[in-house]
């Protein structure tokens, strides 16, 4: 792993799940750091007077980043909060029916099934396929699960379990066209992919900074299409929602100031996408290239030592890859292994699939077991060769 680049990660330890909590670099902790100082020299000044303008500079940061309009975006503390404003903040009616997959992530499961009970709505899982051929494949599979009473999509732009790209921009326009609102979770997409949110055109996306724009922990954005910011609220009732104030949008008030926390992982923002921007002289795309890359060369690499089918094609991988691993089938063989792992010196999620908000019953058995790969700039081919070899020895000796 390399250490020359900036980032505090522990040497002595194989680090390839970035896409969990992410990695901070030192140079952003430390742009934090100089943000809380000033907020603790003069805490009235900081929070009362001039937050709102330390957000809106980071509203612009981040709207340039990924082309949308800056006063759609509010600050959370991560994608699942933001997913959870949205889907508590609308109403269903009864027999209404919330579509999603079956590669969704846990948490943002339990929310829609929650939600789902509240107002007597039905939650309708498209079963996409895994390993797939393609988008076709997956385009399919989520129409066919669609019926008239369906009100509203929720997908993962980057789904967490296996780490698919899926190809949102395509579903998002043709749910559009059939007058269904598209709520992504965007928790890995926001430095990993391309993303451009204007031409996009969700309703609601929520994303995470925290993980591939390597800004601190508690970092988490949501951005509303115009159209529908007067429905959404935060979770947590506060100051704004009696506001009599004209001079900001009432979207904004509502979520700027939920009650005292720390600003300061949304104030970093601007400097964690500067920061990232300088790893390579081409920017940016330069670097989700080399990512990107590295996530091929580990996923052909797993395939060639465990053998098996590839898990999808180059376009539907990001900066993540997820391989099944043979003769793996239970929740508690994917923990050993995981833990197994960790004696080793290697961080790598080992994850069953699909999560247990997925399973039609909670005694169910996953259909897979998936080790999943991060690749980010610190992480080196030797890295990959490191987990192949682990995983033969463990997967050998079970």
């Amino acid at each position: 792993m390399r250490t020359d680049l900036g980032w505090s990660l522990d040497p002595e330890v194989t680090f390839l799940n970035h896409g969990s909590f992410g990695a901070c670099p030192e140079a952003v902790l430390a742009v934090q750091r100089e943000w809380r100082d000033r907020m603790e020299r003069r805490p009235i000044q900081f929070l009362d007077r001039e937050l709102e303008g330390h957000l809106d500079a980071s509203r612009r940061a981040l709207g340039t980043f990924l082309e949308a309009d800056p006063t759609g975006f509010v600050f959370v503390p991560n994608a699942t909060t933001g997913v959870n404003a949205v889907l508590r903040s609308l109403r269903f009616e009864p027999g209404d029916e919330l579509l999603t997959s079956d590669h969704e992530y846990n948490a943002i499961l339990n929310t829609i099934r929650a939600v789902a009970a509240r107002d007597g709505a039905r939650v309708v899982l498209a079963t996409l396929p895994f390993p797939t051929t393609g988008e076709d494949e997956i385009v399919a599979a989520v129409h066919a699960a669609v019926t008239p009473r369906t009100r509203l999509l929720v997908l993962s732009h980057v789904t967490s379990p296996t780490a698919l790209v899926l190809p949102i921009a395509r579903l998002v326009r043709e749910f559009d066209a059939r007058g269904i609102d598209t709520l992504i979770d965007g928790a890995h997409a926001p430095g990993m992919v391309p993303l451009d949110l204007h031409e996009l055109g969700a309703a609601y996306y929520a994303g995470n900074a925290h993980k591939w724009l390597c800004a601190p922990k508690g970092a988490g954005f949501l951005w509303v299409r115009e159209d529908r910011r007067d429905r959404i609220h935060p979770t947590i009732v506060s100051h704004g929602a009696n506001a009599t104030r004209t001079d900001r949008p009432r979207y904004q008030l509502e979520f700027d100031w939920v009650g005292t926390a720390d600003p300061t992982p949304a104030l970093t923002i601007p400097a964690a996408i500067d920061w990232v921007a300088h790893l390579d002289p081409g920017g940016w795309p330069a670097v989700m290239a080399v990512n990107h890359a590295l996530a091929l060369e580990a996923r052909d690499r797993l395939v060639a030592a465990i053998g098996g089918p590839t898990p999808a094609p180059d376009g539907l991988i990001g900066s993540m890859v997820s391989v099944p691993l043979r003769g793996l089938s239970t929740d508690a063989a994917a923990e050993a292994l995981h833990l197994g792992l960790v004696d080793d010196g290697i961080e790598v999620p080992i994850v069953a699939w699909p999560v247990p908000g997925a399973r039609p019953t909670p005694t169910d058995l996953p259909r897979a077991v998936l080790v999943r790969v991060s690749a980010q700039r610190y992480v080196e081919s030797r890295d990959i060769e490191r987990l192949v070899a682990a995983l033969g020895r463990r997967l050998t000796a079970e």
